[in-house]
């Protein structure tokens, strides 16, 4: 329906920049004199909290002999929603363009992109309140609310800053139990952020040559006697440019688009016969059709 299959990886490498954002957060345990006891990186995977609540709930086997629970503390984050943004849209077909690699008459291009808004979940699991705490100081001053990150879309949407914005905190904890039963602190940050999505890239020749006709139906020719253009065509002059120019000169003076002839006396580039005699086809300078 839609044409060949294409595949930018822009929301697989959205998902991986925003993960990557709090891959490297560390927590301090100190000694009752203040001296640095241990220095726990925390741990970072892509799911629903039920999950890693559940896990450090219940005690898995490796064996019938070994016995292990989930490490806490802990991150996770999961993608909960896909919206489309019409505030962000731009006329559809405007367009980018890169060179072809290797191709010097030939360029790419896409149509402009489709903003959507995709919302993130941030968890922080802890045991005790000081870890998770010391945790959300560490995330939320970057935050104003919004932190913006740099990431190449697409070939040749690149470099588009992309706004990740803090909407909301949220602190649970969980009593619910017999005395065995492990406490639950569970902080959610709720993310929205701002990019977009790209359709396919094609291949387009570069535009070489451009044509344009002028019509001026009130020039007076004193020379000609003649009042306002004339002719089939009614244009006051043809001008043409490419990537080398219009011709230099009189018939084979200059280089250029073939065909096409310098008039001086009316400071015109006319195709089709030699400028200033009349002889055809073509269009003279007053436009007449010759």
């Amino acid at each position: 329906m839609f044409g060949s299959s294409f595949y930018h990886s822009s929301i697989r490498n959205l998902v991986i920049s925003f993960g990557s954002l709090f891959n490297d957060i560390r927590i301090l345990r100190k000694n009752p004199d203040g001296t640095t006891k241990e220095e726990i990186r925390l741990p970072l995977s892509y799911g629903p909290k039920e999950k890693f609540l559940l896990r450090a709930a219940m005690a898995s086997s490796m064996d019938d002999n070994i016995k292990t629970q989930i490490s806490l503390p802990r991150l996770g984050f999961d993608m909960t929603s896909i919206t489309y943004d019409n505030a962000r849209k731009r006329n559809t077909l405007q367009k980018r363009f890169i060179q072809k690699s290797g191709d010097n008459y030939n360029v790419q291009r896409t149509f402009a992109e489709v903003p959507y808004n995709f919302e993130f979940n941030l968890y922080i699991m802890v045991r005790n309140m000081e870890d998770g705490l010391q945790t959300l100081e560490q995330i939320v001053p970057y935050f104003t609310p919004e932190f913006n990150i740099t990431l190449n879309l697409t070939d040749i949407a690149t470099k588009i800053d992309v706004p990740v914005v803090l909407t909301s905190v949220d602190t649970q904890e969980e009593y619910e139990g017999d005395f065995d039963a492990r406490r639950s602190i569970t902080f959610t940050l709720s993310f929205t952020v701002k990019s977009y999505v790209y359709g396919p890239i094609k291949d387009q020749k570069i535009i070489r040559k451009a044509e344009a006709t002028f019509f001026n139906l009130d020039k007076l020719d004193a020379d000609m006697g003649i009042y306002g253009a004339t002719g089939g065509t009614g244009a006051f002059s043809v001008v043409v440019a490419s990537a080398t120019g219009p011709n230099a000169g009189p018939t084979g003076a200059g280089v250029g688009i073939g065909g096409y002839t310098t008039d001086f006396t009316h400071d015109l580039y006319v195709r089709g016969y030699t400028a200033g005699v009349t002889g055809g086809p073509g269009i003279d300078a007053h436009g007449n059709t010759i």
